[in-house]
């Protein structure tokens, strides 16, 4: 007698099974746009260059299409249920990626010029609310009663997104120290909503779509929102510590726009004496320069901000995974979504 095993897919595999069953029916939606939205859209999602030439094998990680097919899958549907999901949320993904730069004044993304730097910023905004539109229209399609509680779970995640960028941006005008100062807490609860709620939307939009209960959507959506508060706190290490090589940033470029970080708040927050030195750094008159942008870097390290963002991403990955723990979901799909949530939050770009 034999034993047969089937071996767990590693995330990249993963990650590409999902877009490759996404990618059709995802270049079919941006179709529907009208040409120059769907130009700008294209050039968006890394399928094509400023001019519209094709740029073979350009993509994005797709995280938010395989979490939407893996949540289909874990609720025991198949992967093609949760496919309407995946579209969505990318094109809402996209979106905000597009007003985001626009907000930030990023003028770059994956080493290519953001969609405002491209076409301009009235295009880039006429492309991300064509998107938006795309995205809800997209749900409305699906027949009930799966389709109107799709449309509820996006609308919901939606709010939330813009709750928390408005959360950022208000954080920008706030003091480093003091009673106005941005704190720890304040901050994870911003990229709870800003990052994680599309993580969790995703996951569950799948699971509404194969028909699963409410408890299980609810459980694959709080698993996904503390993912996002993970992957946002590795993202904030990189946009300080990041090689520009991989991230496609200039080193320090979050310290550089003096953006309040969850390594710098936590830093600040902090007892060690770096923090009033680091605080110093921050409040001095004029930008940092290149001097200063490496000693702050240095200052918010010996405070233990590096540190305590670590621990931070860990936690919440330990919370996403008993989310997991405490539904009935399909073995093979949650194998899946154990092996892809560390991958995503241990990247360096």
């Amino acid at each position: 007698m034999t034993l047969s095993t089937t071996r767990q897919a590693a995330a990249p595999e993963i990650l590409d099974r999902c877009r490759e069953l996404v990618r059709p029916a995802l270049v079919e939606s941006v179709r529907r746009l009208h040409p120059w939205h769907a130009e700008t859209a294209a050039f968006s999602l890394g399928w094509s260059g400023v001019d519209g030439s094709p740029v073979p094998g350009s993509q994005g990680k797709g995280v938010r299409q395989a979490l939407a097919v893996l949540g289909a899958e874990a609720a025991g549907g198949s992967g093609l249920d949760g496919v309407t999901g995946a579209v969505a949320v990318e094109l809402v993904h996209t979106f905000s990626l597009i007003h985001d730069d626009i907000m930030d004044g990023d003028e770059t993304r994956r080493r290519r010029p953001t969609v405002w730097k491209a076409y301009g910023t009235g295009p880039a905004v006429l492309a991300g609310d064509a998107l938006f539109a795309l995205a809800v229209r997209t749900l409305t399609e699906v027949p009930a009663p799966t389709g109107p509680a799709a449309v509820r779970r996006l609308s919901g995640a939606l709010g939330d997104l813009v709750h928390g960028q408005a959360q950022d941006l208000l954080f920008e005008s706030r003091p480093w120290t003091g009673p106005e100062a941005v704190l720890p807490h304040e901050y994870r609860a911003m990229a709870a909503q800003k990052t994680g709620s599309l993580l969790g939307c995703s996951a569950a939009l799948g699971a509404v779509l194969a028909g699963a209960p409410a408890a299980t959507a609810d459980a694959l959506d709080r698993a996904g929102r503390h993912l996002g508060v993970a992957f946002q706190a590795v993202d904030d290490l990189l946009g300080i510590w990041g090689d520009p090589q991989l991230t496609g940033k200039p080193v320090h470029s979050d310290l550089r726009r003096l953006k309040k970080t969850f390594p710098v708040l936590a830093a600040l927050a902090s007892d060690h004496p770096a923090a009033r030195r680091l605080e110093a750094v921050l409040t001095g008159p004029g930008p940092l320069d290149e001097a200063g942008l490496h000693r702050a870097a240095g200052l918010v390290d010996e405070a233990g901000g590096r540190r305590a963002t670590v621990t931070e991403a860990r936690d919440h990955l330990r919370t996403a995974r008993a989310c997991l723990d405490g539904v009935d979901l399909a073995e093979g799909a949650r194998g899946d979504l154990l092996t892809l949530i560390p991958f995503l939050v241990d990247r360096t770009g």
